[in-house]
């Protein structure tokens, strides 16, 4: 089972902040991205344009090694390597540029396959919310971010 979505998302927050919390890979990013799991969180690497850590989430309780690629100077890409529920080659991008009025505009794209019956079930999950979910998530994910740094 395969699950593509794709959102555009308007932000008040601006595009080099977004591409900082992407690329923060201390300690703090479960602070960052509250969704991620403390307890999974992982660094392997990290280089120039790329880094490989393993991030999951408490519920549903799924992880994935992923290696980030950012050598694109807008788009930065997640790629799947090893993982408790989709197959490696799974991946998520998010290119965000600058919206004209001091924001961002980013456009997603989730596209993952399910390994086993637990990526079955969380993928059938996220395809019933589809685009909308994409979006709603998306949309959270961003004013976590302007949190994060505001404090």
């Amino acid at each position: 089972m395969r699950v593509t979505l794709h959102a555009d998302v308007d932000s008040e927050v601006d595009p080099e902040l977004i591409r900082k919390a992407l690329l923060d890979f201390t300690d703090r990013r479960p602070d960052i991205w509250p969704q991620l799991d403390r307890k999974t969180y992982e660094l392997h690497w990290l280089g120039e344009t790329g880094a490989e850590v393993t991030e999951g989430s408490p519920f549903p309780r799924v992880w994935s090694r992923e290696r980030y690629d950012w050598s694109h100077p807008t788009k930065i890409t997640w790629t799947a390597v090893e993982s408790n529920f989709c197959t490696p080659g799974s991946h998520i991008s998010m290119d965000v540029t600058p919206n004209g009025s001091g924001g961002s505009r980013v456009a997603v794209t989730w596209d993952r396959t399910a390994a086993n019956l637990r990526g079955r079930i969380n993928l059938a999950v996220i395809a019933v919310g589809g685009n909308r979910l994409l979006r709603w998530a998306t949309h959270k994910s961003l004013r976590d971010v302007a949190k994060a740094y505001s404090e």
